[in-house]
């Protein structure tokens, strides 16, 4: 990085940029925008992640592959979401209550849910492999104190 560039990336980073990007239902930068929990995007996670925890670049190529199937996981939920939404509708909208539609929208849903917590799950444990102890011990403070959430 450029001399010239890094007080405008502290001061940036000192005003939240990067924080919370594993937000909620999965990651968010930036605070997120949209319907869906927010942009998300594997670089500047990335790059955070990797200045944070010094990562060498096999450790960064890795946690890559790693977000990139978080990020997929996550566009796939927010598509099951909208289906559901829409579920929900089409039960409500005939006269007599369809509650075997409400149920199997809701059903849909929490399946949704689980695979993504299943996929959280195996990122976190693919990410555990790839840090050393003492990038484990940086993560969990970073986990801790907000700047990366689950």
């Amino acid at each position: 990085m450029f001399p010239g560039k890094m007080g405008g990336w502290w001061h940036a980073h000192r005003r939240g940029c990067g924080e919370g990007f594993l937000g909620g239902h999965g990651f968010r930068m930036h605070g997120g925008h949209g319907e869906d929990g927010g942009s998300f995007g594997v670089r500047r996670p990335l790059r955070y992640l990797a200045y944070r925890l010094q990562l060498d670049e096999n450790q960064a190529s890795e946690l890559a592959r790693i977000l990139d199937d978080l990020k997929t996981e996550r566009a796939q939920v927010a598509v099951d979401e909208r289906r559901a939404v829409s579920g929900f509708a089409d039960a409500l909208a005939g006269d007599p209550l369809d509650s075997a539609k409400l149920r199997e929208a809701a059903s849909s849903r929490v399946r949704s849910a689980e695979r993504l917590r299943d996929a959280i799950v195996t990122a976190l444990a693919r990410v555990h492999a790839v840090l050393d102890a003492e990038q484990r011990k940086q993560l969990a403070l970073l986990i801790r104190t907000g700047a990366v959430q689950f």
